[in-house]
């Protein structure tokens, strides 16, 4: 029986730093054996070949219109509707916080006992509006508040600070601004699920000066690793 076996060299071209690493010397456990992979200690993986998608214009002209998309937008400057912002108004952390903005504008005092602000389910009610408000009011109804009441509310300097971490209480925002005058309300905006801060509240000083005095301070200042913005409240009129 004669056997013929033909040998076929092929040469393939790799790049240089491939063919740089077949030369290297081994070493550990494998140090002086041949080059190439040892079978006792090297598990080869099969050989995958790069297959290319059939849909590759249609992802090319995807991405034409993503960047004309993008040139379009470069010069736009993206602000909230609802905080100024720098961000989508749908990114917005107070966007929640929109419906509670005509009763934030009139804050609860700041020493309102705990269950009175349970049995309101974290919401600001009014003190004509409370149980036991006394009668005398406007036509003469009871708990009905008269329009000096208003006047004299509406005209207290009143501060609005935002991006409060949700751990923040009424306690916490009178602690912070008590040191610059006398505080007669501050008004925290709450969840009413989950009680936890909205991200906004309302501080009322006695004296115009004190609120100044406060805002200029507070303004841009760190707090609880955020950054307060602190500016006066609109009018609820």
């Amino acid at each position: 029986i004669t056997r013929r076996t033909r040998k076929k060299l092929i040469h393939d071209k790799v790049n240089k730093a491939v063919a740089a690493r077949k030369k290297w010397p081994k070493f550990g456990k494998e140090k002086g054996n041949k080059p190439g992979p040892d079978p006792a200690t090297t598990n080869v993986g099969d050989n995958i070949k790069l297959k290319l998608s059939s849909t590759g214009q249609i992802t090319h002209d995807v991405d034409e219109k993503h960047e004309a998309m993008k040139a379009q937008l470069q010069n736009k400057k993206i602000l909230c509707r609802i905080c100024k912002g720098d961000h989508f108004t749908t990114k917005c952390p107070y966007k929640d916080s929109l419906g509670m903005e005509d009763a934030a504008a009139t804050p609860t005092p700041a020493e309102e006992p705990a269950a009175e602000e349970q049995q309101s389910g974290s919401k600001y009610i009014a003190p004509h509006m409370r149980a036991g408000a006394s009668s005398g009011g406007v036509g003469g109804r009871p708990g009905s508040a008269g329009p000096d009441s208003r006047e004299k509310r509406d005209e207290q300097p009143t501060l609005r600070v935002t991006n409060l971490s949700e751990d923040v209480t009424e306690g916490d925002v009178s602690e912070l601004f008590k040191r610059f005058g006398h505080i007669s309300r501050v008004f925290l905006a709450r969840d009413r699920e989950t009680g936890a801060c909205k991200g906004f509240a309302f501080v009322s000083f006695t004296m115009r000066e004190d609120a100044l005095r406060a805002l200029e301070a507070i303004d841009g200042r760190g707090y609880d690793n955020l950054i307060l913005r602190v500016e006066w409240a609109k009018s609820s009129a």
